[in-house]
C-alpha cells in the first residue's frame, strides 16, 4: 500500500501494477483503435446524453455512481453520474490510473465485489481514496471490433454483482456506443454541411439553365462533373445529362421537372449519376422556373450538389440505429411516424413499410387514453423530456422503459421516442416480488405457529390456553373465531358424547361434554356479539350441524356461504340465528383439535364479506395450529390428572397433627407447580407413650410418584419407631436407618426429628426443652417471644437416612421460653435454581423476624411466610410443621383450638427416661403428685 511521504521526502508517484502497464500497452499499441476512440469524442468535458446514460446505468443497477469513459492514449470521461474520483483539469487521466482500462483491455465485462481485496486494482487511486469499493464495467465496442472505452458503475462499499446485472450493463453499453456514434456522426454531418455551405459560397455548386422553349441546357463544369460528363462529351441538351442518370431515378426526375414547369414553381430532385470511375454519385438539384414575357415559365434555373457522403453517412446512421438494443421511433408534429429502427419494428411486431407515414394513434390504438398518450402529449406540449415505465397490452404485451425527447427541446416539433424492452427484467422483478411475498407469507405462517407453540406450550391451564389461541388465530387466519373444548369427563368412545333431549322430539339433538371456551373478533365492537353467539350456538345447533361432522370424522370441514349454511342448521327462532345474521360471515372452516388419539376441541374460523375464503395454504396452516393447540390442551388435561393424582397421593399420606396442652401445631403442604415435581416432602407430628410431642419434617430424594411412594415407606418406619417407645430423636433416626436397610428401602432422605420435653422444674420456670437430631436437613428456625430468630444449626452434621445403616446419630437440645415458635420446613422453601441454600436461609430468617414484629397468630405467620418465600410457580413441593408454645400459667388460648391427644396418653405424661437421667431421678421414680402437667 502507498505510504504518506515523510517531511522532506520527494513526492512519491502512485505505484502502478505491472499488469496495468500491460493493459495500457495493449490499448495504445492499436493505432486504429486509438483513432476510433478519438473520433467519438474529440473535445473535452462530458456529454449530456452520456451523463444520462451513466445515470440510467446507476439507477438500473442500484449503484451510487456511473461513468462512461473513452480510452485513446488517455482516459477521457465522457459521461458521469454520482460521486466521482478526482480527475485532471481537462477530464483526462492516465490509462493506468482507472479500472476501465482493465475492462477495455480484456474486451469483456469486469465485476469486482471488493476492490480492496483484488490485487489487480487495490492500489489504484480510485480504490485507495475509498470512492470505488465495488465495480462493474462493460466494454464499449464499435463496428470493426474496436474497444474504445467502457461504461461502469461503482459503489463506496463492497457489493456482489449478478449475471443479470452484467447483462443489463451490457445493454447500457450498447446504448452508449449508439449515442457516441450518433454524436460523432452528427458532428461529421455538421462538418459536411459547413463544407457544403462553403462550397456554395465559393461557387463550387453545379449550376444549370434550361431553355424550356428550345431544350438547350447550359451547365458549368461542376455540374458536368457531377453528371459524369466533360465539356467534350456534353452536347448541350438535357438528354446528355439524363444519359448517365440511374434508371430507377429517371422517371421521378423528369416528373419533378414537368411539375415545376407546369406549375411555375420550384424544382427539387435527388438522383444518382453514373460515375466514370465506377459506382454512382448522389446529387441533389434545386431550382425554380423563370417566366417569360408572357408570364409563362420560360427557363428553369437551378443548382446541384453532391450529397453522396451525406447519404452514406445517413446509411451509417441508420445502420447504427438498427444495431441499437434500444428501440427508436420518430414522429413529427402531426403525430406521423417518420422513422423507426429495427428494434422498434421488433417490439411493435411491424415493419417500416407498415408504419412510416402513419398516424401514431391509428397505428397503436391500445396506447390511446393510457399513460403513453398522456406522457407523449405532455412532452410535445412542454418540450420537456419525459421518462417512464409502462406496460403495453395485447397484442404487444411488453414492458418498456420509455424516454420521450422533444425535437430540439422545443414544443410541437415532433418527438424522438426511445423504448427499452424491460419485459425480462420486469418479469424477474415480479418473480422476485412474488418470491418475497411468498417468503413473507411463509415467515408469517411460521411466526404464527411459533407464537401458538410459545403461548400454548407453557399454558398448563386449558382455559388460558383456549383464550390465547382465539386471539392468536385472529386476524392472521380469519376475522373471528370460536374455540370449543371437550371436558375431561366426556366419554372417550364418542367425539363429544350425546346428551339425551326430548326437545321438539329430537333425541340426541344437544351434545354433552363440548362447550365453547374462547372466542375473538378482529373488530372489538363486534366481540360482544361473538361472545353472545358462542353462549347460544351449541344449544341451538341441530344434529346435522357441521360442528358434529368435524367432531365425528376428526378432519377439517370447510363451510362456504357460511351465513346461509350455518343458519340452516340452527334452530328457527333462536338467538344464535339473529346474532349470526349480524356477524354475517361469508365463509367458515372447522378444525378438530387432536391430542394423543382423541379430539379435545374444535377451532371454528370465520371470514367476513371483505375477505376471501381460506386458501389451501391457510387451511394447512390452520390445521397445523389446531394440531398444536390440541396437543397443548391434551397436555393440560394430562397435567391436571397427573397433578391431582400425585397431590392426592401425597396428601393421603399426611395426617392431622395432635394438639397437646398449651402447644399449638400448624402443618402445611404445597405441591410444586409441575406435577412431575410432586412427591418427596412430608411432615409429621405425634405423641410418644410418655406424652412428649414429636415433630418430624423430611424430604425423600426425587420428585415423582415413586418418590411419594418411597416417602410413605420412610415416613411409616420413622413414625412407627417414634411412637412405639420414648426413644430420643437420634435413636429414632438410627432405628429408621436400620429398618430401611433390613427392608431394602433403597432411597435416601433428609429429616429432622424434634421432641418437646419438660421437667417439673422447667415447667415452674416457664421453659421447654427442645431435643432434636438432623439427618442432613435444613435447620429448624426458632422465633423467640422477643422477635429474634435462632436457626437450630447443630454442631453435628449427620448423614442422610439410607446411607449407612449403623451411622452414628446425635441429639442436640435447646431451652425455649414459652411463647416461642419452632418452624420446621423442607428445602423447597429456601432453595431453588436462582437461589442457593445459604441465601434462602438468610432470607427466611429475615422474613420470620419481620413477621414476628407483627404479632401474628400461628396460622397467619405460616401462611404469610409461605407467600413471601415462594415464587408464583414453585419449582419444588414444600412441607412445613410449626409449633407455638403458649404460656402454661394461663388457659389454652382459643386461637390454638381444642386440646387433642390420643386417648391412652396420660394427661400428665411421665418424664422421658433421658430427662430422668439428666435430672438425677431413678428410672422407676414417679413424678411428684403435686407436679403440674408436663405435656409439651
Amino acid at each position: 500500500m502507498p505510504q504518506d511521504p515523510s517531511p522532506g521526502d520527494q513526492p512519491v508517484h502512485q505505484p502502478v501494477d505491472r499488469s496495468a502497464e500491460a493493459a495500457v500497452r495493449a490499448l495504445t499499441a492499436d493505432g486504429a483503435r486509438v483513432a476510433a476512440a478519438r473520433r467519438l469524442h474529440p473535445g473535452t468535458g462530458t456529454l449530456a446524453g452520456l451523463d444520462r446514460l451513466a445515470d440510467l446505468a446507476a439507477r438500473l443497477l442500484g449503484a451510487g455512481s456511473g461513468r462512461v469513459s473513452l480510452l485513446s492514449d488517455v482516459q477521457r470521461v465522457a459521461g458521469t453520474a454520482g460521486p466521482q474520483p478526482a480527475a485532471g483539469a481537462l477530464g483526462e487521466e492516465p490509462l493506468a490510473q482507472w479500472l476501465c482500462t482493465r475492462t477495455a483491455a480484456s474486451g469483456a465485462p469486469l465485476a469486482i465485489a471488493d476492490t480492496t481485496a483484488d490485487e489487480r486494482v487495490a492500489d489504484l487511486p480510485a480504490v485507495t481514496s475509498g470512492v470505488v469499493r465495488s465495480y462493474l464495467g462493460a466494454p464499449l465496442t464499435v463496428d470493426g471490433g474496436h474497444v474504445v472505452g467502457a461504461v461502469c458503475v461503482f459503489e463506496p462499499a463492497p457489493r456482489s454483482w449478478s449475471e443479470q446485472d452484467v447483462a443489463l450493463l451490457q445493454q447500457v453499453a450498447a446504448a452508449a456506443v449508439a449515442e457516441l456514434e450518433l454524436i460523432a456522426l452528427s458532428g461529421e454531418y455538421a462538418s459536411n454541411r459547413a463544407l457544403l455551405e462553403l462550397t456554395i459560397g465559393a461557387a463550387e455548386l453545379g449550376t444549370f439553365d434550361l431553355d424550356l422553349a428550345t431544350g438547350a441546357l447550359t451547365a458549368n463544369e461542376r455540374l458536368l462533373e457531377l453528371a459524369g460528363l466533360t465539356p467534350e462529351t456534353f452536347g448541350g441538351t438535357v438528354r446528355d445529362v439524363y444519359a448517365n442518370l440511374h434508371p430507377d431515378d429517371l422517371e421521378a426526375t423528369t416528373a419533378a421537372v414537368r411539375e415545376a414547369v407546369d406549375s411555375g414553381g420550384e424544382y427539387h430532385a435527388e438522383h444518382r449519376f453514373a460515375h466514370p470511375g465506377g459506382g454512382y454519385r448522389w446529387v441533389v438539384a434545386r431550382g425554380a422556373t423563370l417566366p417569360g414575357p408572357d408570364g409563362a415559365p420560360a427557363r428553369l434555373l437551378g443548382a446541384a450538389y453532391d450529397v453522396t457522403s451525406l447519404r452514406e453517412a445517413g446509411a451509417h446512421v441508420e445502420h447504427v440505429l438498427d444495431s441499437m438494443a434500444v428501440a427508436y421511433l420518430a414522429v413529427d408534429a402531426d403525430w406521423r411516424v417518420t422513422y423507426l429502427n429495427a428494434e422498434a419494428a421488433r417490439i411493435t411486431g411491424t415493419s417500416r413499410e407498415q408504419l412510416l407515414g402513419r398516424d401514431v394513434w391509428e397505428a397503436f390504438p391500445a396506447a390511446v387514453g393510457t399513460v403513453f398518450e398522456e406522457r407523449y402529449r405532455h412532452a410535445a406540449a412542454t418540450g420537456e423530456t419525459v421518462v417512464f415505465d409502462a406496460y403495453y397490452p395485447a397484442p404487444l404485451e411488453v414492458w418498456v422503459e420509455v424516454r420521450v425527447v422533444p425535437d430540439g427541446g422545443e414544443p410541437n416539433r415532433g418527438l424522438a421516442l426511445y423504448f427499452l424492452d424491460v419485459t425480462a427484467r420486469k418479469r424477474a422483478q415480479d418473480a422476485a416480488e412474488a418470491a418475497r411475498r411468498a417468503a413473507e407469507e411463509a415467515a408469517a405462517r411460521q411466526e404464527l405457529l411459533a407464537a401458538v407453540s410459545r403461548e400454548l406450550s407453557g399454558a398448563l391451564e386449558a382455559e388460558l390456553a383456549v383464550a390465547s389461541l382465539a386471539q392468536l388465530v385472529v386476524p392472521a387466519l380469519g376475522d373471528w373465531c370460536v374455540v370449543s373444548v371437550v371436558d375431561d369427563d366426556a366419554p372417550a368412545s364418542t367425539p363429544a358424547g350425546v346428551r339425551a333431549s326430548t326437545a321438539a322430539g329430537r333425541p340426541g339433538q344437544l351434545r354433552r361434554g363440548l362447550r365453547d371456551a374462547g372466542c375473538w373478533h378482529r373488530d372489538e365492537a363486534l366481540l360482544p356479539l361473538v361472545q353472545e353467539y358462542s353462549e347460544h350456538r351449541l344449544d341451538e345447533l341441530t344434529d346435522t350441524a357441521f360442528l358434529w361432522r368435524a367432531l365425528r370424522h376428526a378432519r377439517p370441514v370447510p363451510v362456504p356461504d357460511a351465513t346461509r349454511a350455518v343458519t340452516a342448521v340452527l334452530e328457527p327462532g333462536g338467538r344464535a340465528r339473529e346474532l349470526l345474521a349480524q356477524l354475517a360471515p361469508s365463509g367458515a372452516a372447522i378444525f378438530p383439535l387432536r391430542g394423543r388419539g382423541r379430539t379435545v376441541g374444535l377451532l371454528t374460523v370465520f371470514t367476513g364479506p371483505g375477505r376471501a375464503p381460506l386458501s389451501t395454504q391457510e387451511m394447512f396452516t390452520a390445521a397445523e395450529v389446531a394440531d398444536r393447540a390440541g396437543l397443548a390442551l391434551d397436555s393440560a388435561r394430562l397435567y391436571r390428572q397427573q397433578r391431582e393424582l400425585a397431590e392426592g397421593l401425597q396428601r393421603s399420606l399426611l395426617s392431622e397433627p395432635p394438639e397437646p396442652d398449651h402447644g399449638q401445631i400448624v402443618v402445611r403442604y404445597l405441591p410444586a407447580a409441575e406435577a412431575a415435581q410432586v412427591g418427596g416432602d412430608w411432615y409429621d407430628a405425634f405423641m410418644q407413650p410418655s406424652g412428649s410431642t414429636v415433630l418430624v419434617i423430611g424430604d425423600v430424594v426425587g420428585h415423582d410418584t415413586q418418590a411419594a411412594a418411597a416417602m410413605s415407606q420412610v415416613r411409616t418406619v420413622l413414625r412407627t419407631l417414634g411412637a412405639l417407645a420414648d426413644d430420643s430423636p437420634a435413636q429414632v433416626l438410627a432405628g429408621t436407618d436400620r429398618v430401611m436397610a433390613n427392608l431394602e428401602i433403597t432411597t435416601t432422605a433428609t429429616a429432622v426429628v424434634a421432641r418437646l420435653e419438660q421437667s417439673a422444674d422447667e415447667r415452674r420456670r416457664g421453659v421447654t426443652r427442645l431435643r432434636w437430631s438432623s439427618a442432613g436437613h435444613p435447620p429448624a428456625m426458632v422465633v423467640h417471644p422477643d422477635g429474634s430468630v435462632l436457626p437450630l444449626a447443630g454442631v453435628h452434621a449427620d448423614l442422610l437416612l439410607g446411607v449407612l445403616p449403623d451411622a452414628e446419630r446425635r441429639d442436640s437440645e435447646v431451652l425455649l421460653e414459652r411463647g416461642s415458635t419452632v418452624v420446621l420446613y423442607t428445602d423447597g422453601l429456601v432453595e431453588r435454581r436462582d437461589q442457593p441454600l445459604h441465601e434462602g436461609l438468610v432470607a427466611l430468617q429475615e422474613v420470620l423476624e419481620e413477621l414476628a414484629a407483627e404479632d401474628l397468630d400461628l396460622d397467619s405467620l405460616v401462611d404469610r411466610m409461605l407467600r413471601r418465600m415462594l415464587p408464583p410457580a414453585a419449582e419444588d413441593d414444600v412441607a412445613v410443621v410449626a409449633v407455638r408454645l403458649h404460656p402454661q400459667d394461663r388457659p389454652r388460648p382459643s386461637e390454638a383450638g381444642p386440646n387433642r391427644v390420643p386417648p391412652h396418653v396420660p394427661d400428665e405424661p411421665d418424664v422421658p427416661p433421658i430427662v430422668r437421667a439428666e435430672a438425677g431421678l431413678s428410672p422407676s421414680a414417679a413424678p411428684a403428685a403435686t407436679a403440674p402437667p408436663r405435656r409439651g
